[in-house]
């Protein structure tokens, strides 16, 4: 187990989490240096008020001693950025709450992933592959997976996240499939 996976399953993961998600969400956050209350603040916009205010300072310790976050007091401002091992982490927590929406009523389009990806890149073919189950594509192929929703920024967000090309994951919107009533009668739509 990794030394930040053992870190983040303790109790107070949910406040460091919330904090690395609304980090790499802002991009950098900007607090007046003054205001003791600025851990306190930014965990209530992370709609989180109820964590006690000791562990929001020891959640913000502890990132800062892991090297996920950087504070640097300018101009009586302190300005709180993840680093790169930060942005990172945040990206494990962003792709792990993925979902794709269900829409009230579906458009009669057929999303359809086709991935090529290189027998060198297994790990990421397989983890990619897991994802697009996990998210409830239905496979027609090895390498090609069908969902009726849209999700466009999802797939772009995995294909970034896996270090991958668009040459090696597609996404097609297609009208006409053919005979698509299996693929209906599993997705629960008419």
């Amino acid at each position: 187990m990794s030394k930040y996976k053992y870190y983040f399953a303790k109790p107070r993961s949910e406040i460091a989490k919330d904090i690395l998600k609304g980090l790499a969400a802002a991009g950098a956050v900007c607090i007046a240096a003054g205001s003791p209350y600025f851990t306190i603040n930014l965990v209530k916009n992370l709609k989180k008020p109820e964590y006690k205010r000791k562990k929001v300072y020891d959640a913000f310790y502890n990132l800062k001693k892991q090297g996920c976050i950087i504070a640097k007091e300018r101009n009586h401002q302190i300005y709180i950025s993840l680093t790169d091992r930060g942005k990172k982490i945040a990206e494990i927590f962003q792709i792990d709450s993925l979902k794709i929406n269900k829409p009230k009523k579906w458009d009669k389009k057929w999303r359809i992933v086709i991935f090529d990806i290189a027998q060198l890149k297994n790990l990421q073919r397989n983890a990619f592959r897991g994802k697009l189950k996990e998210l409830g594509f239905c496979p027609l192929q090895k390498s090609v997976w069908v969902h009726p929703y849209p999700c466009k920024d999802e797939i772009d967000l995995l294909r970034d996240f896996f270090g991958l090309s668009e040459k090696e994951i597609r996404l097609i919107t297609a009208e006409n499939m053919g005979d698509d009533s299996p693929l209906r009668k599993i997705f629960k739509i008419q």
